[in-house]
């Protein structure tokens, strides 16, 4: 695996553990696609750094868990602004 792929693999890796960030926000920040951070964090990282992977695991599992709580808050704050800017 290339330096630079093992490097961008690690740094998503403690972004996600240090800020229970999700995919998508791990994607932004680092420049990438959802898939390529999937891939990163799911087959890489296991070859890399096993312990870390499973740190990982445990945050991308509990945000899974979550992850209709937050559609639906998205979705309340939606039509909450569209009602309040409503002509």
């Amino acid at each position: 695996m290339k330096d630079y792929i093992e490097e961008r693999v690690l740094g998503i890796a403690e972004y996600i553990v240090e800020s229970n960030s999700t995919v998508r926000e791990a994607a932004k920040r680092f420049g990438v696609s959802k898939s390529t951070v999937h891939k990163d964090v799911s087959e890489r990282l296991m070859q890399i750094n096993p312990t870390l992977a499973q740190e990982v695991r445990k945050v991308l599992d509990v945000n899974k868990a979550e992850r209709h709580i937050r559609g639906g808050q998205a979705t309340r704050e939606k039509y909450r602004y569209s009602s309040q800017h409503a002509c």
